[in-house]
């Protein structure tokens, strides 16, 4: 646990919150080791059943902090740097394919890293005023932490050749068009439906969920066959848990599910 980056546990869900609102939660080493560390014991811990990912002091994040950049420090050779950032980009992977709902929560400003974050979960929330940019060519970078695959796979490699290359800013609701957040809110309430949002995901089937995430996961990269392969299997998996039971005795019943993620 560290204070630049909180986690708060709550029927299921945890907040993981990037905590440095003095520099819009711009990455920095100490960051971004403890967002591996966060995103990791939220894969690995039974009890996690949703992630909530967000920033403090209204900003999500705007990706590297380009002062430290600037300031440079001691020179490592090309393989230290890659390994160095190859350790820290291992956040978006693990959220990406963690078998829990991620729910990014996008205000102020998703940038560089920080989109590339955001674009690694499964579901993404902007309030209204938020700017999002993927912003590498403009301090010349070719772009980290994942972006670039997850932006073509959302978007096709023609828009992501143009949001990459040309780096507009896009309003929250030009995203939402694109299809790259998932529902835009009053900046009032992005704390209320963010939260509520992965509190549901968090209180509902969550073995089933996590199947469904990983054959969306699969679908990016294996050939038909395996993904049928796959499905048979968690489909028939799935039919095996209580909250499957619970769900059809619900149904027939004619009320609500209570599912407790078995």
């Amino acid at each position: 646990m560290t204070d630049i980056v909180l986690q708060h546990f709550d029927r299921g869900l945890l907040t993981i919150t990037m905590n440095r609102p003095d520099r819009r939660n711009a990455l920095n080493p100490e960051m971004t080791r403890a967002l591996v560390e966060a995103a990791r014991r939220a894969a690995e811990d039974g009890e996690v059943r949703a992630v909530l990912l967000r920033g403090a002091g209204g900003t999500f994040c705007v990706g590297g902090d380009v002062k430290v950049m600037a300031a440079g420090g001691a020179p490592l050779s090309l393989e230290a740097k890659v390994t160095q950032l190859r350790r820290a980009m291992e956040v978006s992977r693990i959220l990406h394919v963690m078998q829990k709902p991620v729910i990014a929560q996008i205000d102020g400003a998703a940038a560089g890293a920080g989109l590339s974050m955001a674009l690694a979960c499964d579901l993404r929330i902007a309030s209204a005023s938020a700017k999002i940019t993927t912003a590498f060519a403009k301090v010349g970078y070719s772009g980290d932490y994942g972006g670039t695959y997850f932006l073509t796979r959302m978007l096709g490699s023609a828009k992501a050749r143009e949001l990459y290359l040309l780096s507009p800013v896009l309003t929250a609701e030009e995203a939402l068009a694109l299809g790259m957040v998932t529902r835009v809110v009053p900046d009032a309430e992005i704390d209320r439906a963010a939260h509520e949002l992965a509190l549901s995901l968090a209180q509902g089937p969550s073995v089933t969920l996590g199947y469904i995430k990983k054959n969306i996961n699969n679908a990016e990269t294996l050939p038909l066959e395996a993904c049928f392969d796959a499905e048979a299997l968690h489909h028939s998996r799935c039919s095996e848990t209580e909250d499957h039971k619970e769900a059809a005795k619900a149904f027939v019943e004619k009320r609500a599910a209570v599912f407790n993620g078995r």
